[in-house]
Protein backbone atom coordinates (compact mmCIF):
# COMPACT_ATOMS: atom_id res chain seq x y z
CA UNK A 1 0.00 0.00 0.00
CA UNK A 2 0.84 3.81 -1.08
CA UNK A 3 -0.26 6.80 -0.30
CA UNK A 4 -2.01 8.92 -2.97
CA UNK A 5 0.46 11.40 -4.41
CA UNK A 6 -0.77 15.24 -3.83
CA UNK A 7 -2.22 15.52 -7.79
CA UNK A 8 -3.88 12.33 -7.18
CA UNK A 9 -5.38 13.02 -3.01
CA UNK A 10 -6.71 15.97 -4.70
CA UNK A 11 -9.44 14.12 -7.02
CA UNK A 12 -11.29 13.44 -4.13
CA UNK A 13 -11.96 16.68 -3.02
CA UNK A 14 -14.45 16.88 -5.93
CA UNK A 15 -16.26 14.04 -4.68
CA UNK A 16 -19.69 14.39 -3.26
CA UNK A 17 -21.89 11.97 -1.27
CA UNK A 18 -24.78 13.68 -0.93
CA UNK A 19 -25.20 14.37 -4.32
CA UNK A 20 -24.32 11.13 -5.97
CA UNK A 21 -27.31 9.90 -3.60
CA UNK A 22 -29.58 12.42 -4.58
CA UNK A 23 -28.98 11.54 -8.12
CA UNK A 24 -29.73 7.94 -7.78
CA UNK A 25 -32.67 8.58 -5.75
CA UNK A 26 -33.86 10.64 -8.23
CA UNK A 27 -33.51 8.62 -11.01
CA UNK A 28 -34.78 5.40 -9.30
CA UNK A 29 -38.01 6.55 -8.25
CA UNK A 30 -38.47 6.58 -12.53
CA UNK A 31 -38.96 3.13 -13.81
CA UNK A 32 -37.11 2.77 -16.69
CA UNK A 33 -37.75 -1.30 -17.55
CA UNK A 34 -36.60 -1.93 -20.62
CA UNK A 35 -40.01 -1.74 -21.97
CA UNK A 36 -41.02 0.94 -21.06
CA UNK A 37 -39.94 3.46 -23.36
CA UNK A 38 -41.77 6.49 -22.05
CA UNK A 39 -39.89 5.37 -18.35
CA UNK A 40 -36.50 5.45 -20.27
CA UNK A 41 -36.94 8.71 -22.23
CA UNK A 42 -37.66 9.96 -18.86
CA UNK A 43 -34.41 9.16 -17.57
CA UNK A 44 -32.38 9.74 -20.55
CA UNK A 45 -33.29 13.47 -20.69
CA UNK A 46 -32.13 13.61 -16.66
CA UNK A 47 -28.87 11.84 -17.78
CA UNK A 48 -28.34 13.78 -20.60
CA UNK A 49 -28.62 16.97 -18.29
CA UNK A 50 -26.46 15.76 -15.81
CA UNK A 51 -23.68 14.63 -17.66
CA UNK A 52 -24.19 18.00 -19.76
CA UNK A 53 -21.51 19.34 -17.23
CA UNK A 54 -18.79 17.55 -18.25
CA UNK A 55 -16.59 18.57 -21.56
CA UNK A 56 -18.01 17.39 -24.77
CA UNK A 57 -20.77 16.47 -26.61
CA UNK A 58 -23.71 15.08 -24.91
CA UNK A 59 -26.26 13.06 -27.82
CA UNK A 60 -29.35 10.39 -27.48
CA UNK A 61 -29.00 8.03 -30.18
CA UNK A 62 -31.53 5.75 -31.83
CA UNK A 63 -31.21 2.34 -31.30
CA UNK A 64 -30.82 -0.13 -34.04
CA UNK A 65 -33.76 -2.17 -35.54
CA UNK A 66 -34.54 -5.34 -33.22
CA UNK A 67 -36.56 -8.21 -33.95
CA UNK A 68 -38.09 -11.10 -32.15
CA UNK A 69 -40.41 -14.24 -32.72
CA UNK A 70 -43.71 -14.35 -31.08
CA UNK A 71 -45.83 -17.37 -29.62
CA UNK A 72 -47.51 -17.91 -33.62
CA UNK A 73 -43.45 -17.92 -34.72
CA UNK A 74 -44.06 -14.54 -36.49
CA UNK A 75 -41.38 -12.31 -36.38
CA UNK A 76 -41.77 -8.89 -34.53
CA UNK A 77 -40.22 -5.72 -34.08
CA UNK A 78 -39.25 -4.56 -30.89
CA UNK A 79 -39.39 -0.97 -29.65
CA UNK A 80 -36.48 0.08 -27.19
CA UNK A 81 -35.33 3.33 -25.97
CA UNK A 82 -32.75 5.63 -26.84
CA UNK A 83 -28.78 5.67 -26.12
CA UNK A 84 -26.90 8.29 -24.20
CA UNK A 85 -23.66 8.84 -25.34
CA UNK A 86 -20.67 11.60 -24.48
CA UNK A 87 -18.01 11.94 -26.03
CA UNK A 88 -14.76 14.22 -24.54
CA UNK A 89 -11.81 15.14 -26.73
CA UNK A 90 -12.28 12.72 -29.56
CA UNK A 91 -8.84 14.18 -30.80
CA UNK A 92 -7.30 13.19 -28.15
CA UNK A 93 -4.45 9.67 -29.14
CA UNK A 94 -5.37 7.80 -26.11
CA UNK A 95 -8.73 7.42 -24.97
CA UNK A 96 -11.17 5.29 -22.89
CA UNK A 97 -14.50 4.16 -22.41
CA UNK A 98 -16.74 4.09 -19.84
CA UNK A 99 -20.51 1.99 -19.83
CA UNK A 100 -23.80 1.86 -17.91
CA UNK A 101 -27.02 1.32 -18.39
CA UNK A 102 -30.25 2.93 -17.59
CA UNK A 103 -32.61 0.26 -18.27
CA UNK A 104 -34.04 -2.32 -15.36
CA UNK A 105 -35.53 -5.31 -15.15
CA UNK A 106 -38.89 -4.06 -13.23
CA UNK A 107 -41.84 -3.21 -15.62
CA UNK A 108 -44.31 -0.20 -15.16
CA UNK A 109 -46.63 -2.42 -13.79
CA UNK A 110 -43.92 -4.52 -11.59
CA UNK A 111 -45.10 -3.61 -7.71
CA UNK A 112 -41.05 -2.90 -6.72
CA UNK A 113 -40.92 0.67 -7.43
CA UNK A 114 -40.25 2.53 -3.95
CA UNK A 115 -36.99 3.21 -2.12
CA UNK A 116 -37.12 2.24 1.33
CA UNK A 117 -34.13 2.83 4.22
CA UNK A 118 -33.14 -0.88 5.73
CA UNK A 119 -30.39 0.99 7.73
CA UNK A 120 -28.43 4.17 7.61
CA UNK A 121 -26.15 2.55 4.99
CA UNK A 122 -28.63 0.52 2.96
CA UNK A 123 -31.11 1.68 0.28
CA UNK A 124 -33.54 -0.82 -0.91
CA UNK A 125 -35.05 0.16 -4.74
CA UNK A 126 -35.63 -0.66 -8.19
CA UNK A 127 -32.03 -0.34 -9.91
CA UNK A 128 -30.40 0.97 -7.34
CA UNK A 129 -27.27 -1.24 -7.28
CA UNK A 130 -28.20 -2.30 -10.96
CA UNK A 131 -27.40 0.49 -11.66
CA UNK A 132 -28.55 3.73 -11.23
CA UNK A 133 -25.96 4.14 -8.54
CA UNK A 134 -23.14 2.83 -10.80
CA UNK A 135 -24.41 5.64 -13.51
CA UNK A 136 -23.95 8.55 -10.59
CA UNK A 137 -20.60 6.90 -9.41
CA UNK A 138 -19.16 7.29 -13.74
CA UNK A 139 -20.59 11.17 -13.24
CA UNK A 140 -18.72 11.78 -10.09
CA UNK A 141 -15.18 10.11 -10.91
CA UNK A 142 -15.31 12.34 -14.07
CA UNK A 143 -16.02 15.43 -12.62
CA UNK A 144 -13.32 14.85 -10.18
CA UNK A 145 -10.59 13.18 -13.30
CA UNK A 146 -11.39 16.42 -14.94
CA UNK A 147 -10.22 18.69 -12.15
CA UNK A 148 -6.84 17.01 -13.09
CA UNK A 149 -3.99 18.49 -15.29
CA UNK A 150 -3.93 14.72 -16.65
CA UNK A 151 -7.27 14.80 -18.11
CA UNK A 152 -6.22 16.98 -20.72
CA UNK A 153 -4.42 14.72 -22.31
CA UNK A 154 -6.80 11.83 -23.13
CA UNK A 155 -10.37 11.25 -24.23
CA UNK A 156 -13.24 9.27 -23.30
CA UNK A 157 -16.53 8.33 -24.12
CA UNK A 158 -19.48 7.46 -22.32
CA UNK A 159 -22.13 5.46 -23.21
CA UNK A 160 -25.58 4.49 -21.43
CA UNK A 161 -27.74 2.03 -23.21
CA UNK A 162 -31.54 1.46 -22.96
CA UNK A 163 -31.17 -2.68 -23.32
CA UNK A 164 -28.27 -3.83 -21.61
CA UNK A 165 -30.99 -5.66 -18.90
CA UNK A 166 -32.23 -7.65 -22.27
CA UNK A 167 -28.55 -8.47 -24.20
CA UNK A 168 -28.03 -5.01 -25.85
CA UNK A 169 -29.65 -5.75 -29.21
CA UNK A 170 -30.48 -2.73 -30.03
CA UNK A 171 -26.72 -1.00 -28.80
CA UNK A 172 -24.62 -3.90 -29.89
CA UNK A 173 -23.13 -2.40 -32.76
CA UNK A 174 -23.00 1.09 -30.88
CA UNK A 175 -20.82 -0.33 -27.78
CA UNK A 176 -18.69 -1.67 -30.59
CA UNK A 177 -18.38 1.55 -32.59
CA UNK A 178 -17.47 3.12 -29.50
CA UNK A 179 -15.07 0.66 -28.21
CA UNK A 180 -12.47 0.27 -31.36
CA UNK A 181 -9.16 1.54 -30.60
CA UNK A 182 -9.89 2.08 -26.93
CA UNK A 183 -6.85 1.74 -24.39
CA UNK A 184 -9.31 0.62 -21.56
CA UNK A 185 -12.83 0.14 -20.37
CA UNK A 186 -14.71 0.22 -17.37
CA UNK A 187 -18.34 -1.02 -16.59
CA UNK A 188 -20.62 0.13 -13.94
CA UNK A 189 -22.46 -2.91 -13.26
CA UNK A 190 -22.45 -3.39 -9.26
CA UNK A 191 -20.11 -5.70 -7.42
CA UNK A 192 -20.19 -9.06 -7.87
CA UNK A 193 -20.14 -9.78 -4.03
CA UNK A 194 -21.46 -6.73 -1.28
CA UNK A 195 -17.33 -6.68 -0.05
CA UNK A 196 -16.81 -5.19 -3.81
CA UNK A 197 -15.31 -8.52 -5.18
CA UNK A 198 -15.28 -8.37 -9.12
CA UNK A 199 -16.37 -9.95 -11.75
CA UNK A 200 -13.38 -11.47 -13.59
CA UNK A 201 -13.73 -14.02 -16.28
CA UNK A 202 -17.08 -14.39 -17.48
CA UNK A 203 -19.03 -17.05 -19.82
CA UNK A 204 -20.87 -15.80 -23.17
CA UNK A 205 -24.69 -16.48 -23.47
CA UNK A 206 -26.90 -16.72 -26.56
CA UNK A 207 -31.11 -16.91 -27.20
CA UNK A 208 -32.26 -18.62 -29.39
CA UNK A 209 -35.95 -19.64 -31.08
CA UNK A 210 -36.75 -23.10 -32.97
CA UNK A 211 -40.21 -22.33 -34.51
CA UNK A 212 -41.37 -25.87 -35.80
CA UNK A 213 -44.29 -26.42 -38.72
CA UNK A 214 -46.40 -29.90 -39.06
CA UNK A 215 -49.28 -30.46 -40.40
CA UNK A 216 -52.31 -30.53 -38.40
CA UNK A 217 -54.86 -33.79 -38.47
CA UNK A 218 -57.99 -34.91 -36.34
CA UNK A 219 -56.07 -36.46 -33.58
CA UNK A 220 -58.58 -39.31 -33.32
CA UNK A 221 -59.96 -40.01 -37.00
CA UNK A 222 -56.67 -39.56 -38.38
CA UNK A 223 -53.50 -39.04 -36.68
CA UNK A 224 -51.40 -40.73 -38.50
CA UNK A 225 -51.87 -37.95 -41.50
CA UNK A 226 -50.44 -35.34 -38.70
CA UNK A 227 -47.16 -33.96 -38.18
CA UNK A 228 -47.04 -33.16 -34.77
CA UNK A 229 -44.80 -29.88 -34.15
CA UNK A 230 -45.07 -30.09 -30.38
CA UNK A 231 -43.39 -33.37 -30.18
CA UNK A 232 -40.73 -32.21 -32.32
CA UNK A 233 -40.14 -29.69 -29.80
CA UNK A 234 -40.37 -31.92 -26.88
CA UNK A 235 -37.91 -34.24 -28.93
CA UNK A 236 -34.95 -31.21 -29.44
CA UNK A 237 -35.58 -29.73 -25.72
CA UNK A 238 -33.96 -33.34 -25.25
CA UNK A 239 -31.59 -33.62 -27.43
CA UNK A 240 -30.37 -29.66 -26.41
CA UNK A 241 -30.04 -30.93 -22.94
CA UNK A 242 -27.89 -33.86 -24.59
CA UNK A 243 -25.65 -31.69 -26.39
CA UNK A 244 -24.50 -30.11 -22.88
CA UNK A 245 -21.53 -30.25 -20.86
CA UNK A 246 -19.14 -28.34 -18.68
CA UNK A 247 -18.20 -25.58 -20.88
CA UNK A 248 -21.49 -25.00 -22.57
CA UNK A 249 -25.06 -25.14 -20.14
CA UNK A 250 -28.28 -24.88 -22.46
CA UNK A 251 -31.33 -23.95 -20.67
CA UNK A 252 -34.90 -24.87 -22.49
CA UNK A 253 -36.71 -22.04 -21.50
CA UNK A 254 -40.41 -21.95 -22.78
CA UNK A 255 -42.09 -24.40 -25.66
CA UNK A 256 -45.55 -22.19 -27.02
CA UNK A 257 -47.67 -24.20 -29.04
CA UNK A 258 -50.64 -26.91 -29.62
CA UNK A 259 -53.86 -26.51 -29.76
CA UNK A 260 -57.42 -28.08 -28.97
CA UNK A 261 -56.94 -32.29 -27.67
CA UNK A 262 -58.61 -33.40 -30.47
CA UNK A 263 -56.27 -31.52 -32.91
CA UNK A 264 -52.10 -33.10 -33.63
CA UNK A 265 -50.71 -29.30 -32.91
CA UNK A 266 -48.82 -28.18 -36.39
CA UNK A 267 -46.93 -25.42 -35.06
CA UNK A 268 -44.67 -24.58 -31.85
CA UNK A 269 -42.19 -22.18 -30.29
CA UNK A 270 -38.91 -23.21 -28.48
CA UNK A 271 -37.26 -20.56 -27.15
CA UNK A 272 -33.44 -21.42 -25.33
CA UNK A 273 -29.89 -19.95 -23.85
CA UNK A 274 -26.55 -21.65 -23.94
CA UNK A 275 -23.86 -20.06 -21.77
CA UNK A 276 -20.95 -21.26 -23.32
CA UNK A 277 -17.62 -20.87 -21.31
CA UNK A 278 -15.47 -20.70 -24.08
CA UNK A 279 -14.96 -19.38 -27.80
CA UNK A 280 -14.63 -23.38 -28.67
CA UNK A 281 -17.59 -23.76 -26.95
CA UNK A 282 -19.70 -21.67 -29.03
CA UNK A 283 -18.22 -22.45 -32.30
CA UNK A 284 -19.65 -26.43 -31.40
CA UNK A 285 -23.00 -25.47 -30.84
CA UNK A 286 -23.58 -23.68 -34.01
CA UNK A 287 -22.10 -26.81 -36.03
CA UNK A 288 -24.29 -29.09 -33.71
CA UNK A 289 -27.43 -27.08 -33.91
CA UNK A 290 -27.06 -27.12 -37.42
CA UNK A 291 -26.90 -30.99 -37.26
CA UNK A 292 -29.59 -31.56 -34.92
CA UNK A 293 -32.18 -29.29 -37.03
CA UNK A 294 -31.54 -31.32 -39.91
CA UNK A 295 -32.11 -34.45 -37.70
CA UNK A 296 -35.39 -33.40 -36.05
CA UNK A 297 -36.82 -32.38 -39.87
CA UNK A 298 -35.96 -35.35 -40.80
CA UNK A 299 -37.26 -37.61 -38.22
CA UNK A 300 -40.58 -35.53 -37.50
CA UNK A 301 -41.04 -34.69 -40.81
CA UNK A 302 -41.86 -30.92 -39.88
CA UNK A 303 -39.83 -27.29 -40.86
CA UNK A 304 -37.67 -26.07 -38.31
CA UNK A 305 -36.69 -22.62 -38.67
CA UNK A 306 -33.48 -21.59 -35.96
CA UNK A 307 -33.55 -17.38 -35.00
CA UNK A 308 -31.50 -15.58 -32.43
CA UNK A 309 -27.58 -16.03 -31.38
CA UNK A 310 -24.98 -15.40 -29.25
CA UNK A 311 -25.23 -11.82 -28.19
CA UNK A 312 -22.54 -12.10 -25.06
CA UNK A 313 -19.24 -13.87 -26.17
CA UNK A 314 -17.28 -15.34 -23.76
CA UNK A 315 -15.05 -13.37 -21.81
CA UNK A 316 -11.18 -14.18 -21.12
CA UNK A 317 -9.16 -12.10 -19.16
CA UNK A 318 -5.98 -11.66 -21.17
CA UNK A 319 -2.62 -10.38 -20.18
CA UNK A 320 -4.17 -6.57 -20.92
CA UNK A 321 -7.05 -7.04 -19.13
CA UNK A 322 -5.17 -8.87 -16.22
CA UNK A 323 -2.73 -5.42 -15.81
CA UNK A 324 -6.01 -3.50 -15.68
CA UNK A 325 -7.46 -5.96 -13.15
CA UNK A 326 -3.91 -5.57 -11.16
CA UNK A 327 -4.17 -1.20 -11.98
CA UNK A 328 -7.41 -1.28 -9.95
CA UNK A 329 -6.54 -3.79 -7.04
CA UNK A 330 -3.82 -1.41 -6.57
CA UNK A 331 -5.31 1.73 -6.68
CA UNK A 332 -7.91 0.31 -4.07
CA UNK A 333 -5.27 -0.88 -1.80
CA UNK A 334 -3.62 2.88 -1.91
CA UNK A 335 -7.09 3.51 -0.84
CA UNK A 336 -7.60 1.28 1.95
CA UNK A 337 -9.72 -1.03 -0.10
CA UNK A 338 -9.12 -4.55 -0.39
CA UNK A 339 -10.23 -5.80 -3.98
CA UNK A 340 -10.06 -8.83 -5.10
CA UNK A 341 -12.30 -10.94 -7.99
CA UNK A 342 -13.63 -14.15 -8.83
CA UNK A 343 -15.57 -15.64 -12.38
CA UNK A 344 -18.91 -15.19 -13.08
CA UNK A 345 -21.63 -16.96 -14.84
CA UNK A 346 -23.08 -13.60 -15.71
CA UNK A 347 -22.81 -11.89 -18.49
CA UNK A 348 -22.75 -7.75 -19.14
CA UNK A 349 -22.12 -5.39 -22.02
CA UNK A 350 -18.69 -6.07 -20.73
CA UNK A 351 -18.20 -9.60 -22.94
CA UNK A 352 -19.26 -6.98 -25.89
CA UNK A 353 -16.22 -4.68 -24.93
CA UNK A 354 -13.38 -7.38 -24.49
CA UNK A 355 -14.73 -8.99 -27.89
CA UNK A 356 -13.37 -5.65 -29.25
CA UNK A 357 -10.18 -6.30 -28.09
CA UNK A 358 -10.22 -4.07 -25.26
CA UNK A 359 -9.12 -4.79 -21.34
CA UNK A 360 -11.98 -4.06 -19.35
CA UNK A 361 -13.18 -4.22 -15.34
CA UNK A 362 -17.43 -4.62 -15.55
CA UNK A 363 -18.08 -4.21 -12.19
CA UNK A 364 -16.71 -0.73 -11.31
CA UNK A 365 -20.36 0.35 -9.78
CA UNK A 366 -21.34 0.43 -6.06
CA UNK A 367 -21.56 -2.32 -3.73
CA UNK A 368 -24.78 -4.13 -3.32
CA UNK A 369 -26.91 -7.59 -4.12
CA UNK A 370 -30.07 -9.10 -4.73
CA UNK A 371 -30.05 -7.82 -7.80
CA UNK A 372 -33.09 -8.46 -10.16
CA UNK A 373 -35.43 -8.97 -6.92
CA UNK A 374 -37.73 -7.13 -4.76
CA UNK A 375 -34.62 -7.00 -2.28
CA UNK A 376 -32.09 -5.31 -4.25
CA UNK A 377 -30.16 -3.03 -2.40
CA UNK A 378 -27.03 -0.50 -2.36
CA UNK A 379 -24.67 0.21 0.54
CA UNK A 380 -24.91 4.05 0.15
CA UNK A 381 -21.27 4.67 1.37
CA UNK A 382 -19.51 2.49 -1.42
CA UNK A 383 -20.96 5.60 -3.64
CA UNK A 384 -17.53 7.32 -2.49
CA UNK A 385 -15.82 4.11 -2.27
CA UNK A 386 -16.28 3.60 -5.77
CA UNK A 387 -15.83 6.81 -7.51
CA UNK A 388 -12.78 7.67 -5.59
CA UNK A 389 -11.60 4.18 -7.08
CA UNK A 390 -12.42 5.12 -10.64
CA UNK A 391 -11.44 8.75 -10.24
CA UNK A 392 -8.01 7.31 -8.90
CA UNK A 393 -7.56 4.60 -12.19
CA UNK A 394 -8.68 7.36 -14.29
CA UNK A 395 -6.25 8.87 -13.40
CA UNK A 396 -3.32 6.86 -13.45
CA UNK A 397 -4.56 5.63 -16.47
CA UNK A 398 -3.99 8.63 -18.12
CA UNK A 399 -0.72 9.38 -16.56
CA UNK A 400 0.65 6.28 -18.95
CA UNK A 401 -0.27 3.16 -16.40
CA UNK A 402 0.48 0.76 -19.46
CA UNK A 403 -1.56 -2.02 -20.30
Amino acid sequence: MKQPSPSEAALFEAIDQSRMLERTQDWARINSGTGNIAGLAAVAEKLAEAFSTLPGEVTLRDPAPVSAIDSEGREVALEHGRHLVLRVRPEAERRFILTGHMDTVYPAEHPFQDLTWLDDDTLNGPGTADMKAGISVILEALTAFETSDAAKVVGYDVMINSDEETGSLSSAALIAELAAKKAAALTYEPSALPDGTLAHARGGSGNYTLVFKGRSAHAGRNPEDGRNALVAAADCVLALKRMQHADLPINPAKIDGGSANNVVPDHAVLRFNIRPNTTEAAEEFTRNIKSLIRTITKEHEVEVTLSGGISRPPKPVDARAARLFDLVKQAGADLGQTIGWQPSGGVCDGNNIAACGVPVVDTMGVRGGRIHSIDEFMIVSSLTERARLSALVLHRLASGAPL
